[in-house]
């Protein structure tokens, strides 16, 4: 578009869904390529521990995911920070650059420890590349479709890391665990590097637009500020990020633990595959339903329910022996997942200035994806003291707890 005079202008900015939907659709494709990169892993990678490297010890097996954990963990602290000093295009990028390898690496892998620094650089990914596609959608929504953005966001992130367990565990059934399972990560990674640097284009200007409605705070707050609100300070804030924490803490211990706990029992890697596969695609989907739901209902209640949801799926997978009630007890887990995750998002970002929400969203997800080192840990050492069925049921009872926690301290805004 040009004026009489021949110079371009830029177009308007405006907030909303209909409004920026070309962006938003392609931000939803990049992140379903962010949660495929974590799908071939979800039913494959603890089983190549246990059958290729022939590794005895569960809390070895799921040294991955705490490598996973932590690093993703770091990256989502620094994302938010970044994304306002770089913009959230090029932290995106970034976050993409360093997925690249990955696939590669869990091929050719000779050693665990090559798994093991595989899952550091996918962590990195994770936390650069999902935390900038979530930001770019509430950037674009505005305030009042945040539930509805979070909810189509981690509906592609979460049904991708469902449909490629799923593929995966088919694949692995058929030829083997490595390589074939894998080669799906090299396309996910080449297609979301290459969309993310032709297509995409940044939002800050739509957080200009938003905080410009806004009282202008007194004076700017600094990150250790924005992490000590986030991280204990405010009520909804804390309750949010003790939630985040603990959902995937039981997460982190699903990956590792579910394959292992189902193996035991005799179950083949296809139908093991099936079991990983439901319980993502459970949460991906719903969350297209429960996302817009938030903002309507408010986020407590979805929040504190479905953390109790999902401890009685987790409950009944360590009770239980047959797959017919595991597939059960995986539907419910992700139907909790689902209720909780976009909840959870939304939540903090109502709580946060838009001047400050990116690094309010960074430190909630630094704390809810150290749940999943925290939870593969935790669950390997009681697994390996006590057995599968106890570290499950472990988890189980913290999530619950959580839950509690949530509805005791958490207001909905007025």
């Amino acid at each position: 578009m040009a004026t009489k005079s021949g110079a371009p202008t830029t177009p308007a900015i405006r907030l909303g869904l209909a409004e920026n939907w070309p962006q938003f659709a392609l931000l939803v494709l990049i992140n379903a390529f962010v949660g495929g990169m974590v799908g071939i892993e979800r039913t494959v990678v603890p089983l190549i521990g246990a059958e290729e490297f022939h590794i005895a010890s569960t809390t070895l097996v799921v040294s991955f995911i705490v490598s996973f954990g932590v690093v993703k963990a770091l990256a989502n602290l620094v994302s938010g920070q970044l994304a306002d000093h770089w913009g959230r295009k090029r932290v995106l990028v970034l976050g993409w650059l360093f997925g690249l390898p990955v696939p590669f690496m869990i091929i050719s892998a000779p050693s665990w420890e090559w798994i093991i620094a595989a899952n550091a650089l996918l962590g990195i990914n994770q936390g650069l590349a999902w935390s900038m596609t979530v930001i770019m959608k509430v950037d674009l929504v505005g305030p009042r479709s945040r539930g509805l953005a979070v909810g189509l966001n981690e509906f592609a992130g979460y049904l991708a890391v469902g449909l490629t367990a799923f593929v995966t565990g088919y694949l692995a059934s058929e030829h083997g665990l490595r390589p074939a399972p894998i080669y799906l990560g090299i396309g996910y990674a080449v297609l979301g590097t290459l969309l993310s640097i032709l297509a995409v284009r940044d939002t800050r200007d739509h957080v200009r637009l938003e905080a410009s409605s806004h009282p202008e705070q007194p004076s700017p707050i600094g990150f250790r500020e924005v992490f000590t609100l986030t991280s204990f300070r405010d009520r909804n804030l804390f309750a949010a990020s003790q939630a985040g924490l603990v959902n995937n803490l039981n997460d982190g211990m699903s990956w590792g633990i579910f394959p292992l706990f189902f193996a035991s029992f005799g179950l083949g890697v296809e139908r093991i595959g099936i079991l990983k596969a439901v319980y993502p695609a459970t949460w991906g989907i719903l969350q297209i339903a429960t996302g817009p739901l938030s903002d309507r209902w408010g986020r407590k209640g979805l929040i504190a329910c479905g953390m109790w949801v999902q401890a009685v799926g987790l409950l009944l997978t360590a009770w239980t022996r047959q797959f017919e009630w595991w597939l059960v007890a995986s539907l419910l887990i992700g139907l909790g997942t689902a209720m909780v995750y976009p909840s959870l998002i939304a939540a903090v970002s109502d709580a946060a200035h838009p001047a400050w929400r990116a690094r309010a969203l960074s430190v909630y997800r630094f704390w809810r994806d150290l749940g999943y080192a925290i939870g593969a840990l935790m669950a390997g050492l009681i697994a390996d003291r006590f057995g599968l069925a106890a570290a499950i049921a472990a988890v189980a009872a913290l999530t619950f707890l959580s839950g509690v926690v949530a509805a005791a301290l958490m207001r909905e805004p007025s």
